[in-house]
């Protein structure tokens, strides 16, 4: 399984791509940050924010892209940024037809460090150590991408068994309409 992940922000979109299977050894592809200029208007930093990711869709050919879920926070201006940027990533997903995963980052702290309320270096170290990389991936952002495209990997298997079950029981369930 190849993920794209995208830890998304106006000024640093965080993005790197995970090779691999739960229960084996992972890869990175690669990682990076797309940037751009705090003074831009909206409209440019958004088209810079697409051309950067429609880049890495086209070199690194993912068969997912996971997102950071965008949660509340304290700055209004920094979420609005955060989810318009997040919106631009599943569009260029969508836009392809690759199917995109929201994760919470209390979600992708427990997948990658064992704890919810993991710091930022908590999971630098251990995306270093579970990637087998020399050293934390810079800026932080780019660590976090990482940690999201992990997180996928080692939690769709469950999460896919989940839906189809779900499915299952629904198609196996009787109308409410039907008469018997």
């Amino acid at each position: 399984m190849r993920v794209l992940g995208v830890d998304p922000g106006l000024t640093r979109c965080g993005v790197g791509v995970v090779e691999g299977v739960a229960g084996r050894p992972l890869t990175m592809l690669g990682v990076g940050v797309v940037r751009t200029p705090a003074d831009a208007e909206l409209g440019h930093r958004l088209v810079a924010v697409e051309q950067g990711i429609e880049m890495w869709l086209d070199e690194h050919q993912p068969e997912f892209v996971a997102v950071e879920r965008v949660f509340s926070q304290h700055n209004v201006r920094t979420v609005m940024g955060t989810a318009q940027a997040s919106a631009v990533a599943m569009l260029c997903a969508a836009r392809r037809g690759i199917p995109v995963a929201l994760h919470t980052p209390s979600e992708v702290k427990a997948a990658v460090t064992g704890s919810g309320r993991a710091d930022k270096a908590q999971i630098g170290a251990m995306v270093t150590r579970l990637l087998r990389l020399s050293a934390p991936p810079k800026p932080a952002d780019a660590a976090d991408a990482l940690a999201l495209a992990i997180c996928h990997i080692w939690r769709a298997p469950a999460q896919n068994r989940l839906q189809q079950a779900v499915a299952l029981h629904s198609a196996n369930a009787p109308s409410k309409g039907r008469l018997a």
